[in-house]
């Protein structure tokens, strides 16, 4: 056991999605932050607020910056956050001509949920195309098998005759529900400056912000940064597509305990017991899915923004919000994995 699976020299053969740990990787976590810092600096040029000539060096010094991690870890540690220390190092680089106009009129929280906005509308993506291929695999099982025999449970208890096709549906059309709440999302940028009031731009603030979710291809929304709705609504159809997946574990791994209603290729190995064939990747899609049903209750703590920003809510998003997209990569790549081991469903009538 150890701190992170998602990372563990061995438990990462189950959990590991190697997209993911670059979505959530500290450098990619930086070259987006940058990415919001040039194209703040080109908005606001194009708008007047900054020189052009200032925009353009800001964009020349971000295509060549690399960060000093050691020191970005020494100032978070101080700070509380790493913005102050990464535009200190982007502001040197910059030079001394233009360096004022680096991240001017922005705060650190814009830069750090703009940067999450960005890398959680790919992993948008990312989950939608994983889904998608689940979808198709399942629509497989439900042409190869659909039409044979299985017995109904109701309260763990035999109940009725149903079709291996009443069983899939009820996998199918939750997960189909999660494709339209995912489509649904709205990823906005972050932009409000030291209290939320753009107060530095007057009345070009509205123009800047449109402006800049243009660029960034983001959602134009007024600031959030202290009403967090956004974020949790996110992280709940994540959650809830992992639940969904988890259920489709739990029947999987329950049909299993009985070799009439299911054939699996490739099942798991026992120490003990040679002739075993564990439902492995059933069992995970459970652990996954319960997983996750505990974080989202810590992202609806983390709605508690006291006034106008909170250091304690926010950095505990930061803690648990990774750790549901890594929970639902995880439990897509291995929802896709166990439909491919299905070899057989149900009984000829």
């Amino acid at each position: 056991m150890s701190i992170c699976v998602f990372d563990h020299p061995f438990l990462s053969g189950l959990f590991k999605d190697a997209a993911v740990d670059k979505l959530f990787s500290a450098s990619f976590d930086v070259e987006e932050m940058i990415r919001f810092e040039t194209a703040l600096a080109k908005a606001q040029a194009e708008l007047g607020l900054i020189p052009a000539a200032a925009a353009l060096a800001i964009a020349e010094a971000a295509s060549s910056f690399q960060a000093d991690m050691a020191k970005l870890n020494q100032a978070t540690a101080r700070d509380g956050v790493v913005i102050p220390e990464l535009v200190k190092q982007l502001r040197a680089h910059v030079g001394e001509t233009h360096r004022q106009y680096v991240h001017f009129g922005a705060t650190s929280q814009d830069v750090i949920d703009t940067s999450l906005m960005l890398r959680l509308k790919v992993f948008r993506q990312l989950a939608e195309e994983k889904l998608a291929q689940l979808l198709q695999k399942l629509e497989a099982l439900d042409q190869a098998h659909g039409k044979r025999g299985l017995t109904a449970y109701t309260r763990m208890q035999a109940a009725l005759p149903v079709t291996v096709h009443d069983r899939i549906t009820s996998w199918v059309e939750p997960l189909k529900r999660a494709q339209i709440r995912l489509e649904q999302l709205h990823f906005p940028l972050q932009l409000g400056g030291a209290v939320g009031t753009l107060r530095d731009f007057g009345d070009q603030a509205t123009a800047l912000r449109a402006k800049l979710s243009l660029m960034l291809a983001l959602d134009d929304l007024p600031q959030w940064q202290s009403a967090r709705d956004i974020i949790t609504d996110i992280a709940h159809v994540f959650v809830t597509l992992s639940g969904s997946l988890g259920k489709m574990g739990q029947d999987i791994a329950l049909m299993a305990q009985g070799a009439s209603e299911i054939a699996l290729s490739g099942g798991g190995a026992s120490s003990a017991m040679p002739h075993k064939q564990n439902p492995v990747n059933a069992e995970i899609l459970v652990s996954l899915a319960r997983f996750n049903a505990v974080q989202i209750s810590a992202m609806q703590q983390s709605m508690i923004h006291e006034q106008e920003r909170s250091g304690a809510a926010w950095s505990l998003e930061w803690m648990v919000l990774p750790q549901i997209c890594a929970s639902l990569a995880a439990a897509l790549n291995i929802g896709i994995r166990l439909t491919d081991q299905i070899q057989s469903l149900g009984k000829d009538h």
